[in-house]
This record gives C-alpha cells, sequence and structure tokens, in this order.
C-alpha cells in the first residue's frame, strides 16, 4: 500500500510503499508510519491514509485518504493548513482558534444539509523538522469525500454553460446559501471550482475556508483569504462582509459559465464596471438580477438568498374568483364587431430614400437581365415584362409593410442580387450591363428626393 506524504516540498511524497500494510490486520493495528525521505509521520491521527494529492493552493493542500477505522476503508478528503509564508507566535495562534472555530461551523453545517460536506475531524500535527532541527506545526480538517467534477473543469471540457444551465446552478446554491447565512455563516468563497457536481447531478458547495482571516495587519482590518475576481469590494479591502458578499461572488461565477471568460477578461477596470453581455445572449430578467448582484455597494446588492430566489421564481398571481353568471338576457340580432384601424408607422426620410434606393436596385437588376435574356434566347419580352412587373410591385408591398427593413434585409439581398446578377452576365457575356442597378439607384433617389421636396413646397404653401 502506498501512504503519500503531506509535508509541504517533500521530495519523495509520493514513494512511500509499505507491502506489510496489504494485510488487514496489519493495517488496523499498526501504529505509525513515516516518510522515508522526510520522516513525516504518515498516518494522520492514527486513521487517515492520505492515497494522493487533489489541489494546492496557496493556503493549503487537499489530499484524497483512506479511513482504516472504517470498514470499508470509505474515502474522505484531508485538507491541511500550512501557509505559504511564515506566521510568528501570535500568528500561528490565532490560525489554530480560528481553524478550531471554523471546523465547528462545518460540523454544524454538514451534519444538517446534504449539499454540504459532512465534517469528520480536525486535529493539530506536529512533526520533526525536514532539513532543520526546528519542530513543524500542521493542522488538518478531514471531511467528506464528494465523488464528482466540480464547475470549473466542467467548464473546461464543455464551454460555455447555457441559460437554462446557469439557471439551474444559481437557484441550486442560492438554496445552500439560504441555510449558510441562516446559521450567520458566510462562505466568502464562491467560485466555479468550489462546487461540485455529483455522479448523480447533485451539485454541493464546498471549501467554507477553515482558515478565513488568519492575520491581523497593524490598523486593525482583517488579511482575508479570497479569490481574485470573485471577490466585492468590501472582502477585498478587508472590509466586514456580508450575506451580499456571497451573492456577489456567486453572480461573477455565473457570468464566468455563461461567457467562459475569466473575471478580468470581464471587468472594466477603467468604468469601474462589469462588461459582460456583450458576449451571451440571455434574457433581460436573469441579466437584471444578475447586474444587481455584481453592484459594488452591498446595499444596493440583493440582501439575501431568498430575495433572489425570489426574483428568478416571482409568485403567480392567483386568479380571482368569478362571480356566478347572470341569467342569460334576451337573443338580440348578432352585432358586427368594428375591426380596429391599423395605423402604420410614416416612413421617415432616410427610409423613404434608403427604399428608393433599394428599389431602383432591384429594378435595374431585373432589367439588366432581361435585356440580357432577350439578346441571348428567344424569350417574349411581354412576359419577361409582367414578371418584372410582378416582382417589383411585391417589392414594393413588402417594403410598405415593413416586411424588408432598412439594414442587415438590404445588405442581405442585395449581395444576393449582385452574385446572381455577376453570375448570369458573366455567363451570358454582358458583364457591362452590371453597372444599371447602380444607375437605376441612383436615379430613384434623386426622383424621390425630386417629388419630395416637391410634396413639402405644396404642403407649406396649402
Amino acid at each position: 500500500m502506498k501512504i503519500y506524504c503531506t509535508r509541504p516540498g517533500c521530495l519523495g511524497a509520493d514513494r512511500n510503499n509499505f507491502t506489510d500494510l496489504d494485510d488487514q490486520m496489519t493495517l488496523k493495528t499498526v501504529q505509525q508510519k513515516f516518510c522515508s525521505t522526510c520522516g513525516m509521520p504518515l498516518i494522520l491521527d492514527g486513521r487517515y491514509l492520505p492515497e494522493r494529492l487533489l489541489g494546492q493552493g496557496g493556503f493549503g493542500t487537499a489530499y484524497l485518504a483512506k479511513d482504516r477505522r472504517s470498514p470499508t476503508l470509505k474515502y474522505c478528503v484531508v485538507k491541511q493548513f500550512k501557509p505559504s509564508f511564515d506566521l510568528n507566535s501570535q500568528q500561528l495562534a490565532t490560525a489554530q482558534i480560528l481553524f478550531e472555530r471554523e471546523a465547528h461551523v462545518l460540523e454544524q453545517l454538514g451534519n444538517k444539509h446534504l449539499q454540504i460536506p459532512d465534517l469528520f475531524a480536525y486535529f493539530p500535527l506536529e512533526a520533526p523538522g525536514w532539513r532543520t532541527s526546528k519542530p513543524e506545526q500542521f493542522f488538518y480538517i478531514v471531511q467528506e469525500y464528494i465523488n464528482g467534477e466540480n464547475l470549473e473543469a466542467e467548464l473546461n471540457s464543455k464551454g460555455q454553460f447555457s441559460e437554462t444551465e446557469v439557471r439551474e446552478v444559481l437557484q441550486e446554491v442560492l438554496k445552500i446559501l439560504e441555510f449558510v447565512h441562516d446559521n450567520d455563516v458566510i462562505h466568502r468563497d464562491i467560485k466555479p471550482s468550489n462546487i461540485m457536481r455529483d455522479r448523480q447531478g447533485l451539485l454541493h458547495l464546498l471549501d467554507f475556508g477553515a482558515v478565513k482571516q488568519v492575520t491581523q495587519s497593524p490598523g486593525g482590518t482583517s488579511t482575508g483569504i479570497y479569490s481574485l475576481g470573485f471577490a466585492p469590494p468590501e472582502q477585498m479591502r478587508g472590509y466586514t462582509v456580508f450575506p451580499s458578499t456571497d451573492l456577489y461572488a456567486l453572480a461573477v461565477t455565473c457570468i464566468v459559465l455563461l461567457t467562459a471568460k475569466e473575471p478580468q477578461d470581464l471587468f472594466d477596470s477603467y468604468s469601474n464596471q462589469w462588461n459582460w453581455k456583450q458576449f451571451v445572449r440571455i434574457s433581460d430578467e436573469l441579466a437584471n438580477i444578475l447586474d444587481k448582484m455584481l453592484l459594488p455597494t452591498p446595499s444596493d446588492r440583493f440582501g439575501s438568498a431568498t430575495q433572489v430566489l425570489t426574483a428568478l421564481n416571482p409568485p403567480q398571481l392567483q386568479p380571482i374568483p368569478q362571480p356566478p353568471p347572470l341569467p342569460s338576457p334576451p337573443i338580440s340580432p348578432p352585432v358586427t364587431p368594428v375591426q380596429p384601424l391599423t395605423i402604420t408607422r410614416p416612413f421617415s426620410t432616410l427610409e423613404l430614400l434608403s427604399n428608393a434606393a433599394f428599389v431602383g436596385f432591384e429594378v435595374g437588376v431585373f432589367a439588366s437581365l432581361g435585356f440580357a435574356l432577350l439578346q441571348k434566347f428567344t424569350v417574349n419580352p411581354i412576359v419577361l415584362l409582367i414578371i418584372g412587373l410582378f416582382g417589383v410591385t411585391g417589392l414594393i408591398f413588402a417594403l410598405y409593410h415593413r416586411w424588408i427593413e432598412v439594414g442587415l434585409d438590404f445588405i442581405i439581398i442585395t449581395l444576393i442580387s449582385i452574385g446572381v446578377l455577376y453570375f448570369i452576365l458573366l455567363k451570358l457575356g454582358f458583364l457591362s450591363l452590371t453597372i444599371v442597378p447602380l444607375i437605376m439607384a441612383i436615379f430613384s433617389v434623386a426622383v424621390t428626393t425630386l417629388f419630395r421636396l416637391i410634396y413639402l413646397m405644396l404642403k407649406r404653401v396649402l
């Protein structure tokens, strides 16, 4: 059996192989094993056998371990707190107190909520120094192992989340936070890597940060542990945190999942605003909710997870009970309902000129094609004229009813017309006729402008 050494920096952490531990009786009764490289005790708290490294950060490391006191050698997670910087004795004592306090909170929360890992143990460990005579002190928390994939890994493998998927994440995590905040706890480290989806699809909130505020600065403000980009301004400045602090981080998590971009790529530091909606297409309802959760001032955000859940799921209005029906009046002759007048929005001068240019261009296209066909084939000119008239009439009718709008519609239809015209004229040998639509468009704009001026002058005089 291999046991992983938990001493930071040990060069032989994964080289401790003990064949005698393959025997179940020896495994259950052996007192201790030590790292062959650094001498670190390997069996933690007399029962936990680290198996492999799960993850590592600036303030600690997580290991997958087995509990040898469990009949089935149940898996668990051993989290070691060992800052990457040196602490003096007073700071180390503060760390130990906060570590123990957070362990109590984890035990309280995990035992009452299915989507928060249970706490199994917490303990300190003093080990002989490695490459030094000074003993080293470590702190450990042992908690339930959630077998699944966190949302950061899920985002890396599948890409952007849909609005439906983000709504599901938002609703589930909000329900967990509702419970957490009701127990007077602030998570303070919401991010995709701390939200785990188990093999059954259930989301779990991880890493309640056993040591969130380790040291105290001279001014009395706390030096907090937080994830850059996800933490709101009050947390980054070491001020008091609130339930809305977690809501801010959850909103950042949601926009990261929606856009598949890092928080730094979504925040404009020059204007001090989040610019994320340009990368996604979601409903205004969800966008407005996330924007409110992302406001820089805590009091401007939603005050609780419950308020956000209410905004996501507004209460349905109950139908007003209808009074019993009155006796039917005498039958009178049917009255034909008056149809409401349909009011068409008038065209602006710019729209009139754009429509004139568009119609003139398409008339030029029809004329060029008709002339080329008459020259190359025996075609009845009356038939071509009728087809052209029908085409132009249909075009004007569509413009009048605004089925074709100024903008992208014009660009697409014009490009298609140019492509068809160029292909046919090139085949028929009349490529010089491609200039006709442009001439017709200019002529149409000129005529429309002239009549528009005449109309305005007559209107002013009369």
